[in-house]
């Protein structure tokens, strides 16, 4: 009983320091947020108040950082609809190491003459925006992951995938650290569809699908895949995400892996939280602390 009691209070003890611990690097945490950072040069928006309007992104930042990891988050709503917001389990959840997320707006589609493309150039002009400033904030620009749901799914996948989009800003898709798009078209986005007359249930594979520039995979970041249940997903999209992994596997990819959550239709970032921080952790693991000094002899 003694040697019972013993093991139980010590039991207890390494679960609380456990939980400490895992608490701690956002327990001494102060968290800043900077908001409507306007991503656009003043020549981009020159008589647009629309893309003034959309074309802005929030960064929530620990104070004091240094080489922090970045997670550029776009929102989701089919390119037509939604507003950027930061998901703050990505670094409340995250013990191991300080995570800078920045959530992003861009121009929606059919509003204002904008189209589908415009989604896809604003982004890319967000992602180099990060780029270029995220150091400001206290984070390194060789660990930003790009990562959205749904539309922002897409558009994650689009920028990383297609190198045209990070051309056009001067930047590579070699700069990106990982991509992790949540239930994302791989196809040809339905919106951009529709822009060419077509349903949403009739597929289409061209430059606007990011299956179509998996030949590029030598040169694409580490991806993680996240869909919902293949029977409670909207129209096929863990299908789509499935062909995807394979085809980049097929050309030569090296780091891709598909997750498929049970029991979750397509609203599933709640469960994949946890894989994206692994994913995280693992492609940009958490610095090594210092060894102690040994006092000279």
């Amino acid at each position: 009983m003694i040697i019972h009691n013993a093991f139980s209070h010590l039991s207890r003890a390494i679960l609380v320091c456990a939980m400490a611990f895992a608490i701690g690097v956002h327990a001494a945490e102060t968290r800043k947020v900077a908001a409507n950072i306007r991503y656009r040069t003043d020549n981009d928006c020159a008589g647009n108040a629309y893309m003034q309007e959309r074309c802005v992104l929030d960064i929530d930042y620990p104070e004091g950082a240094s080489n922090a990891v970045v997670i550029l988050w776009f929102h989701g709503g089919g390119l037509t609809g939604g507003g950027k917001h930061i998901p703050r389990d990505f670094y409340t959840r995250n013990s191991k190491q300080p995570t800078i997320v920045v959530g992003a707006n861009y121009r929606l589609a059919g509003k204002h003459d904008s189209k589908g493309a415009d989604c896809i150039r604003d982004a890319a002009a967000a992602l180099a925006w990060v780029f270029a400033h995220i150091a400001e904030y206290g984070g390194d620009p060789a660990k930003v992951f790009v990562s959205g749901h749904s539309a922002g799914g897409y558009l994650s996948m689009m920028i990383g995938m297609d190198p045209r989009w990070l051309a056009e800003q001067g930047c590579d898709i070699g700069q990106i650290k990982g991509l992790i798009p949540m239930s994302g078209q791989a196809l040809t986005h339905f919106r951009i569809r529709s822009e060419m007359g077509m349903n949403n249930k009739q597929p289409l594979v061209d430059d606007f699908a990011p299956i179509y520039h998996a030949s590029q995979a030598a040169k694409i970041a580490p991806m993680l895949l996240l869909t919902g249940d293949r029977e409670m997903e909207m129209l096929g999209r863990y299908e789509e995400n499935a062909l995807l992994a394979r085809m980049m596997k097929i050309n030569g990819h090296k780091d891709i892996t598909l997750y498929e959550f049970q029991g979750y239709g397509h609203g599933m970032t709640t469960p994949a939280t946890t894989p994206l921080i692994n994913f995280v952790n693992r492609v940009s693991p958490p610095p090594v602390p210092a060894a102690p000094a040994q006092n000279a002899q």
